[in-house]
């Protein structure tokens, strides 16, 4: 996952870089609302397949936005923002916003799998 570049012209291409992408901004939103077991952002995630949602959560561990946290029962390990991805959390929250007003601008519908997100 070392594919950062030691040099950008712009601080917006190091943060995309470092969250771009569907899956992963779609992921640490859902882990805003609270840590979820695998299972759980799986069925949140209703489009990204296995191998993707392990990769992509391998991916903002390694980045460390997120944190596997140990259940106390085997089995149930969950995911969690940590420091820096609790960080993120404002701009989390702008995309929302702006996605349920371009959704409304362009008479698109939202159909959020499971819960709602929290804005």
């Amino acid at each position: 996952m070392n594919r950062l570049g030691a040099r950008y012209r712009c601080p917006v291409e190091l943060a995309v870089d470092l969250v771009g992408g569907k899956w992963k901004t779609v992921l640490l939103a859902r882990l805003k609302e609270r840590p979820h077991r695998y299972g759980e952002l799986r069925k949140l995630a209703p489009g990204l397949s296995d191998k993707m949602l392990t990769s992509r959560l391998a991916e903002l561990q390694e980045l460390g936005f997120v944190a596997r946290v140990p259940a106390t029962e085997p089995g149930r390990d969950a995911y969690a923002l940590t420091k820096a991805g609790e960080r993120l959390r404002p701009v989390l929250d702008a995309l929302y916003r702006y996605g349920l007003e371009a959704a409304a601008d362009r008479a698109v519908v939202i159909e959020e799998a499971g819960s709602p997100l929290t804005r």
